[in-house]
Parts: structure tokens; C-alpha cells; sequence
């Protein structure tokens, strides 16, 4: 892989900006915080996007609302352009993203866009879902992060370094492995409940399979006397049903009695009925003929219609008083407005002259005698007005007082009208009532006949008794005889139903037990040999790792400072540095020294991880950032050394120490001005 070309724009301190990579050796030069950095964040972010933890608002420029980094490289002969973008809404985030691949574009996901990048630098798919250790440790890291790691409390470090060399698997085996096997016991525990009661199961089977032959024997035994008795009982039956018809027909006499009596209480009402209204017919017609006088009533109508045509006239008289005293009172209402215009009136309104006091108390008087007059007017018309009303109440009370004697002799009209209609009825009822009295007769000689056959009949109720309490008897001893058999047969089934469910029962127990006995083999195999066998990879290969990297370490460290410093990695990869074979504390040393410790780990921890994951295709880049800090003018000539053995592809410095430029292929120089960083030419 060969980084190509960046774009930026609103990245940090950079509005715009685009920079060519060329193979060999790049130093990035400027002064501190001009700038450089944040090319290689820019990088980062364009191949692995924002990080856990890390916040667009670092990356984005402040005050503007839309970033992007724009990265082309080339890998396996292919060129590819990645594009990124932030967006400021509440917070910065990223906001789309752009994959090129010799000239054809398309949009995707943030996440797939990394998992692209993953697929093309061949790394592990563990880290898909890890940040970018990896990248971090064999092409970029930052100059405090390995100080850090150095600093680390020896378990952190060596927790790291697992997960950085991916072996932290082995660890994470042992500790699943230890959790699966807990897991396992408990299984075993509850394997072992589930069976307790096995052999117990089985002997209540057999008990059962034993109790439903014995109880099979007694069906035909029942069988037999159920026969027997149902014989009996249809005899007995036949005997009932004779005594039932007799008792029917008996019931039939007597519905009949009761029909008739219905009949005979109805024809005997009908015929006081006619009596009573024949005699009230002709009692009403005489109450109505001396109650009703054709004269009285005619007159009275007359003289309803003649006071009700003088009211009439007195409402419209009414009427006219109202509109009279409405009218007095909007000309008296006009004339208080004319009164107060005049007093507040100081030119005339048409020929504009001042009017005088004496003109206008003249209208003022004139005025004042119209609106007395109105008064006067009024309140002799409210008189009359009044008088006619008190009349109008007293006509009302008189056409009442003769309305309701209207209306009570038209009650007497209309009800002596309806008598006289009953009254022609009278000849058809007269005839109708000697009609019932027929019937009334036949209807009694019936009822004599009727009740002489059920008199004959009532010896059949005793006997129905006694036939009755009989086949009740036989018909319980057959019905217990056939309970009792049900309640066996309930019990065969109920008996075959629990074997079904204790044969299956113990089925499953058995199951249970055969995983009872593979749980136990895995769980003693899980937590013997093959907790040994991955304590004995993890070691060997931690080994060969330490190892590898300590000689690496001090390799490069003896490039860096004078022969008599050495280094190594305890088991914990610790740096342990010695000067005369005596141990030196990393806290003491000085600060160029401490930085070359902390490159030469950077180094060897990046050759180390490309030996083991040597199928990465990042292998050929490395970038180093502020490698020299506290470096003396010795160690600073040293680094051409160190670069030289480095020997890769592609090598990107960030330093501000001019010597550095000697030692490198190509240079660009970046200038911040009014906060705004350019790459200058």
C-alpha cells in the first residue's frame, strides 16, 4: 500500500488544502502547531472514520458547518479514493462516505466503508470491531501513546499488547472456557436432580401395569349382572308406560274440566256483562237528555264569539297607544340631542358666523316647551293606554268563565251522541244474552259427565305410584352397575394414561442421564487438558513474541544511544535498561533518552507485528511523529542510521528539527498564518 494523494478542506486549521505523496522518505516540516499533525489525523479518519470516544468537533474547523478528507493510494495495482465527510448539526458527525476504485464511485455506510479498509490492508476481521490498534502500532502512533504504554501498570501493558498482537484470544478461551465449565457443573447438578427419582419411576410402572390387569378382571363379572338386570327392568318398563297412558287419558278429563270451566266462568261474565250494560245504557241516555239544552248552548257560542270580536278591537286600540308613545318618545329623545347641540354650538354651520347666547337660548327655550309638551302628551296617552288594558283583563276572565261552560256542554253533546248509539245496540245485545244463557245450561250438564269418568279413573294415580318406585329401583341397580363399570374404565385409562406419561418420563430421564455422563467427561476434559493445552500455546507463543521484540528493542536502541546503555522486555514487556549491569529506572533518564526508549519500542513493536501478521498489506508504510523530541545533536545524526535501516516503501516524518530534512528523500513545508495552515511551495 502507497498513500497517493490528500485532500482536506475545513480540517483543523485548514481551509483547503491538497498534498501529494511520493514513495521514499517525506518529512512534513513546520513549526509546532502549524499543522502537521493533523495531516496524519486526517489520514486516520479518511481510513478508519471517527474513533470510539473521539468527537467530530475535533477534527472539523471551527465556525463552518461541512468538512471532508479525500485519501488516494494505491494497493495490489489498484487505485482507490476514499471520501469522507463531517456535517455540524447539534454535534459534528460524519456524514456520508465515497469509495473510488479506479474511477468508479459509489456511496456507502460509514461502517462499510472501514470494513472495506479492513479487507484491503488484509487485517484480521477481529478488529472490525475494535478501534485501530493495529494501524496505530505498525504504521502511526503517536509519540505519547507509546511513552504511555511504557508507563502502563504491567497487567494494562500486557492486556494491550494482547489485544494489539491479537493473541488476547487465548486469554479470553481460558476465561470462556472456565465460565462453560461452571456452566457445566451446574448442568451436571441439575442433571443429577432430574434423576434422582429414576429407579423410583420405574418400580411405580410396574406397580401400575400390574393394577390395570387385576382391574381389567372385573369387567366381564359386571357385565353380566347388567344384562340380568336390564332384562328386569324393560319388563317393568312396559308395565309403567300401560299405567302412564291410563294416567294421560285421566289427564286429558281433566284439561278438559278445565276448558270447560274456562268456558263456563267466560259465558257467565259475558252475560253479567250484557246485563250491566243494558241497564247503564239506558240510565246514561236519560242522565244525558236532562242534562243537555240545545238553546243554553247556542247562546252561550254567540256571546264567546261577540266579547272575543271586542277584544280584538281593543288590542288594535292597544297597538295604536304603543306606537304612539314610541313615536313621543323618539321625538323627545331628538330634540335632548338638537338641545345639545345648540349648547355647544359656537358657529353657525352655514354661514360660519358666531352665534349668539340670545339666539341660541331662544331655540333652547322653544326647544324645552316642545319636549314638555311631548311629556304631557305621553302621559295622557299612557292613561288611556292603561284603562284600555285593565278592560282587556276583565273581557279575558269573562271569555274564559263562558269557554269552560262551552266546553262542558259539549262534553254533554258529545257523550249523549255515543248513548244513543249504544243505545241501538241495545235489540243485539238483548239477543246475544239470551244466547248465553243457552250455552251457560249445556256447559253445566257437560261438567257433570266429565268428572264421573275422572272419579272412575283416580285408582290408576296409586298404581302409577307403585309402578313407578319399582322401575326406579331396577333402574338404580343397573345404573350403579354401569357407573361402577365407567369408573373402572376411567381408571384403566387414567392408569394407561400416567404408565404413557411415566414411560416417558423415564425416556427423558434416561436421556437426561446420558447427558449426565457426557457433561461430566466434557467438563473434567474442559477444565483438565484443555485448559493446559491453551495455557501452553499462549505461553510458547508469548515467549517467541518476547523474545523476537526484546532483541528488535535493543537493536534499535543501541542505534539511538552510546554502547554501554542495553535493553530488554521483562515477561511482562516491560522496558528494563541497564548501563554497566546495573538497572537504570525509566523515570530518571533523560528526555531524549526516554524518547529513544519509547521509538525503539515504536520500531521493534512495529517490525514484531508485521513478522507475526505478515500477510497485512500495510507492512511498506511507516509514519513517525516527532520521533526527536529532546534529542541531542548525537542522536539526532543518529536518526539518519535508523531511518536507513528501516528500509521501507514508504516513510512520512513529522518534525520541526531542520537536520531531519538532510535525511529524508522529499519535503513539505507547512506555515500557519491568522490561523489558517498552507502548504507552502
Amino acid at each position: 500500500m502507497l498513500f497517493k494523494k490528500i485532500k482536506i478542506k475545513n480540517i483543523r486549521s485548514y481551509e483547503h488544502a491538497e498534498i501529494e505523496f511520493s514513495s521514499g522518505s517525506l518529512l512534513l516540516s513546520g513549526d509546532i502547531g502549524s499543522g502537521k499533525t493533523s495531516i496524519l489525523l486526517a489520514i486516520e479518519f479518511a481510513l478508519f472514520g471517527l474513533q470510539p470516544g473521539q468527537k467530530g468537533a475535533s477534527l472539523l474547523k471551527t465556525n463552518t458547518d461541512e468538512g471532508f478528507v479525500e485519501l488516494e493510494f494505491e494497493i495490489d495495482g489498484e487505485l482507490i479514493i476514499l471520501k469522507r465527510t463531517l456535517k455540524r448539526k447539534k454535534t459534528v458527525s460524519q456524514d456520508s462516505a465515497f469509495i473510488t476504485i479506479n474511477g468508479k464511485t459509489e456511496e456507502c455506510a460509514t461502517t462499510e466503508m472501514k470494513n472495506f479498509v479492513l479487507q484491503k490492508l488484509n487485517y484480521p476481521l477481529e478488529f472490525a470491531k475494535k478501534t485501530n490498534l493495529l494501524y496505530r502500532y505498525t504504521v502511526y502512533t503517536p509519540q505519547e501513546q507509546m511513552k504511555q504504554i511504557i508507563l502502563e501498570d504491567p497487567e494494562t501493558r500486557l492486556n494491550t499488547l494482547r489485544h494489539v498482537f491479537g493473541i488476547d484470544k487465548y486469554k479470553r478461551i481460558k476465561e470462556n472456557t472456565v465460565i462453560l465449565a461452571s456452566k457445566l457443573r451446574e448442568n451436571s447438578r441439575l442433571y443429577q436432580g432430574q434423576i434422582l427419582d429414576l429407579e423410583t419411576r420405574k418400580n411405580n410402572l410396574q406397580e401400575r401395569k400390574n393394577s390395570v390387569e387385576n382391574i381389567k378382571k372385573e369387567i366381564p363379572k359386571i357385565e353380566s349382572a347388567r344384562l340380568t338386570i336390564h332384562k328386569e327392568k324393560t319388563k317393568k318398563e312396559t308395565d309403567l308406560t300401560d299405567v302412564k297412558l291410563k294416567i294421560e287419558e285421566k289427564r286429558k278429563f281433566e284439561i278438559e274440566v278445565e276448558k270447560t270451566n274456562v268456558l263456563l266462568f267466560s259465558k257467565k261474565e259475558q252475560l253479567i256483562k250484557f246485563t250491566k250494560e243494558i241497564k247503564s245504557i239506558e240510565e246514561k241516555l236519560q242522565e244525558a237528555t236532562d242534562s243537555f239544552n240545545p238553546e243554553e248552548f247556542a247562546k252561550i257560542i254567540e256571546e264567546v264569539n261577540n266579547k272575543k270580536n271586542y277584544k280584538e278591537l281593543l288590542d288594535k286600540e292597544i297597538n295604536t297607544f304603543s306606537n304612539k308613545i314610541s313615536s313621543l318618545i323618539s321625538k323627545k329623545y331628538d330634540l335632548e340631542k338638537l338641545k345639545e347641540k345648540i349648547s355647544s354650538l359656537k358657529n353657525c354651520p352655514t354661514c360660519f358666523q358666531d352665534v349668539s347666547d340670545n339666539h341660541k337660548h331662544a331655540i333652547l327655550s322653544k326647544t324645552e316647551e316642545e319636549m314638555l309638551n311631548l311629556d304631557k302628551e305621553k302621559e295622557l296617552t299612557d292613561k288611556e293606554k292603561e284603562s284600555k288594558d285593565l278592560l282587556i283583563k276583565e273581557l279575558i276572565l269573562e271569555i274564559n268563565s263562558l269557554e269552560m261552560k262551552k266546553n262542558s256542554l259539549q262534553e254533554v253533546k258529545i257523550r249523549l251522541q255515543t248513548i244513543q248509539e249504544d243505545y241501538q245496540r241495545k235489540e243485539a245485545m238483548e239477543k246475544q244474552k239470551s244466547s248465553l244463557e243457552s250455552d251457560v245450561k249445556m256447559l253445566e250438564n257437560q261438567m257433570l259427565i266429565l268428572k264421573q269418568n275422572i272419579s272412575e279413573m283416580k285408582k290408576f294415580d296409586q298404581l302409577l305410584e307403585i309402578k313407578t318406585k319399582e322401575f326406579e329401583e331396577i333402574y338404580n341397580k343397573e345404573r350403579k352397575l354401569e357407573i361402577k363399570k365407567a369408573e373402572i374404565l376411567r381408571e384403566i385409562r387414567i392408569n394407561e394414561n400416567e404408565i404413557n406419561l411415566i414411560e416417558e418420563e423415564i425416556k427423558i430421564k434416561e436421556e437426561v442421564k446420558m447427558r449426565l455422563i457426557y457433561t461430566i467427561e466434557l467438563e473434567n476434559w474442559l477444565s483438565g487438558d484443555f485448559l493446559d493445552l491453551i495455557g501452553t500455546i499462549e505461553r510458547n507463543v508469548m515467549i517467541k513474541l518476547r523474545s523476537e521484540f526484546s532483541n528488535l528493542f535493543n537493536d534499535w536502541f543501541s542505534i539511538l544511544v552510546p554502547d554501554t546503555f542495553t535493553v530488554s522486555l521483562d515477561d511482562e514487556f516491560t522496558p528494563i535498561i541497564e548501563q554497566q549491569n546495573y538497572e537504570l529506572d525509566y523515570n530518571f533518564l533523560s528526555g531524549g533518552e526516554r524518547t529513544a526508549i519509547a521509538l525503539a519500542y515504536r520500531l521493534a513493536l512495529n517490525q514484531t507485528i508485521n513478522s507475526l501478521l505478515s500477510e497485512i498489506k500495510t507492512k511498506g508504510i511507516v509514519i513517525l511523529d516527532e520521533p526527536t523530541d529532546g534529542f541531542s545533536q548525537q542522536q539526532l545524526d543518529k536518526m539518519r542510521d535508523v531511518l536507513a535501516e528501516l528500509n521501507v516503501e514508504q516513510l512520512i516524518l513529522v518534525s520541526h528539527d531542520q537536520k531531519i530534512e538532510s535525511f529524508v528523500d522529499n519535503i513539505i513545508r507547512l506555515k500557519k498564518d491568522n490561523l489558517s495552515t498552507k502548504v507552502v511551495v
